[in-house]
């Protein structure tokens, strides 16, 4: 079994938009099958949450972010070869606490050039793009973080709200606390 500290610490974030559709950004390393989904490392003491804010600045260069949902164990992937990168020297993957967040901005908000430069384009992508469309050892991880967030996926595509968005939207108009 590996130790935790085999794997980067990290966030990934899978960030929709109203139609139900992911945000995916091409790396610039022009490596096969470029597309995925923002994420990012964690600073020494840095809170999780904290880091998916930061994430989504330095990335995207927005804030026009909230946070629908969050994945509460690690995720892990392997790096394919350690002359991969030079992080695989390092690590023999990452592991990250994934989030769902929705973006409350217009597309002219996402400004990824002005951000840290990690991405060279980007588009919005069903769930099953961002997997088909993920490096293959990315994959997996990808897989499992669509399935968990499925049915808020499948609401925000829909326009109906989500069971936890109807509950919240009741005691919202009832006064009730949880």
């Amino acid at each position: 079994m590996l130790s935790p500290s085999d794997y980067r610490a990290g966030v990934g974030i899978v960030l929709v938009n109203s139609h139900g559709l992911v945000f995916s950004g091409r790396r610039r390393d022009n490596r096969d099958h470029p597309w995925q989904m923002p994420q990012g490392g964690l600073l020494d003491g840095e809170n999780p949450r904290h880091a998916v804010f930061r994430e989504v600045r330095e990335e995207l260069g927005t804030d026009a972010v909230t946070i629908l949902e969050f994945r509460p164990d690690w995720l892990c992937y392997d790096y394919p070869a350690p002359e991969s990168s030079r992080r695989a020297t390092l690590y023999r993957g990452q592991r990250h606490l994934w989030y769902l967040l929705r973006f409350d901005g217009a597309d002219a908000q996402i400004d990824i050039e002005g951000a840290g430069g990690e991405f060279s384009a980007w588009r919005w992508n069903t769930p099953a793009q961002i997997i088909d469309e993920a490096v293959s050892f990315k994959q997996p991880a990808y897989r499992q973080v669509m399935r968990y967030f499925a049915p808020s996926l499948m609401s925000l595509s829909s326009g109906r709200p989500s069971g936890l968005t109807r509950i919240a939207a009741a005691r919202r108009r009832h006064q009730i606390s949880a």
